[in-house]
């Protein structure tokens, strides 16, 4: 059976928590990068070994990372496909790096070759791509031919139109890639969690900037600016959305910070959506307060129910239940939220925002998938609550990871004491 509201133990339990890792405790932390790089080419080897296909061809940078450990202008090589890699099934890793860049793969073991990068984008080959489009095509499969021992199924995470037909015009038969990537990064080893502490602790440091900044007649994008800083001087890479709203702003959900003056009274909602160190993801929601003053009792009525959803949800993930099941037994909505509802309850989270994204129960038949929860997954617990023609809306978000016997909490940001106090 769902979970009912029940007012009292979800918002108790919330209460209770305090954070369990700061900025301070991460200085000097240190992975044993060689170690993590083996685990995550072993889980990609590991899914080609059972996919029937000679390879993988990766464009998307951060699966490129991912498999080799190699990165180069990630955000740009994210809409200009300028580098990829090669994965045999049974062969060699060969990277296909920028030009004048290939110094940048040095030391990184996991990676047999490294190649120039043939640019048949638009961007870089101009009216020659389907030219370049060709070249590249025809180096790639001859190392299908090579190294396939005569399976000529490639897959591939991204491909314009035009490498794909020219690929099938030398006989490769390609294949979609992006699922087996998402399956290999599914499970985190402990270095991959220990890095996500880190970048959680560089993202609450970030936080607790904002939240300092937070006053009358300052800007959203003000507010917004500090959370880069703090990433970016803690060794952080980029953010991935500019989701921090004021006012009535906040509902709904989905805008985008602004010049904006925030105004005392004032809620703002933001999602950190944040790359920090090592590449990892850390995804944490907040609603805050703008002071002087004190909540309305509707910024409260909205504020608990969102954490009780959360926490309600938090506490009913275990290792070998099934998607389905903990979104069918998730907390139901409020009828008054439901329209403006997050899109899932749950979601993956590792070096973005990654599979699996569990939907809510009455959606699960024809948007879920069929998985079952394992140690080693880490989720982000959703929730925006707000009503349609509301003044606000609420959004509250935790990072954890499912472990041998439960959950365990990796985010520890603390909740709002003023605007938690149920409304009598």
């Amino acid at each position: 059976m769902p979970k009912e509201s029940s007012g009292v133990t979800p918002l108790a339990r919330a209460a209770r928590y305090t954070p369990a890792i700061g900025l301070d405790d991460t200085r000097g932390f240190q992975p044993d990068m060689a170690r993590m790089r083996r685990y995550r080419l072993e889980r990609v080897r590991e899914m080609l070994a059972r996919s029937d296909a000679a390879g993988i061809v990766l464009y998307d940078p951060i699966n490129i990372r991912y498999a080799t450990g190699a990165r180069n202008m990630t955000v740009w090589t994210l809409h200009n496909a300028a580098r990829c890699c090669f994965v045999a099934t049974d062969g060699p890793v060969i990277l296909f790096e920028y030009r004048n860049s290939h110094h940048l793969a040095d030391g990184l073991t996991g990676i047999d070759e490294v190649r120039p990068s043939i640019s048949w984008y638009y961007f870089g080959a101009g009216q020659a791509y389907r030219r370049e489009a060709a070249r590249w095509a025809a180096e790639i499969a001859d190392l299908v031919r090579t190294h396939g021992g005569g399976n000529r199924r490639l897959l591939i995470d991204l491909c314009n139109p035009v490498g794909a037909a020219e690929l099938a015009r030398l006989g490769v038969e390609v294949d979609e890639g992006q699922p087996l990537m998402e399956h290999a990064r599914e499970i985190k080893s402990p270095d991959e969690i220990a890095c996500m502490n880190h970048a959680i602790a560089v993202c609450e440091a970030g936080m607790s900037a904002m939240h300092e900044a937070i006053r009358p007649g300052v800007t959203e994008n003000q507010v917004w600016a500090r959370l880069h800083e703090v990433n970016i001087a803690n060794g952080g890479e980029w953010i991935e959305t500019r989701l921090l709203t004021s006012g009535d702003r906040t509902n709904p959900w989905f805008q985008e910070s602004s010049d904006r003056i925030i105004r005392s009274g004032e809620l703002v909602s933001y999602d950190t959506d944040l790359i920090g160190p090592f590449g990892m993801c850390a995804d944490i929601s907040r609603s805050v307060l703008c002071g002087p003053g004190k909540p309305t009792d509707e910024q409260r009525r909205l504020y608990c129910l969102a954490v009780e959803q959360v926490e309600t949800n938090l506490a009913n993930l275990a290792p070998g239940k099934s998607f389905r099941e903990v979104s069918e037994t998730a907390w139901r909505v409020p009828p008054s939220c439901m329209q403006l509802r997050y899109g899932s309850i749950f979601h993956g989270v590792g070096m973005c925002d990654e599979y699996p994204r569990i939907v809510h129960f009455d959606q699960f038949d024809a948007y879920g998938t069929d998985g079952i929860l394992e140690p080693g997954m880490c989720f982000c617990v959703e929730s925006y609550i707000g009503e349609v023609g509301g003044h606000e809306g609420v959004k509250i978000e935790e990072q954890v990871v499912i472990t041998e016997t439960g959950v365990a909490r990796l985010s520890g940001f603390p909740y709002d004491e003023d605007l938690l106090r149920p409304v009598v």
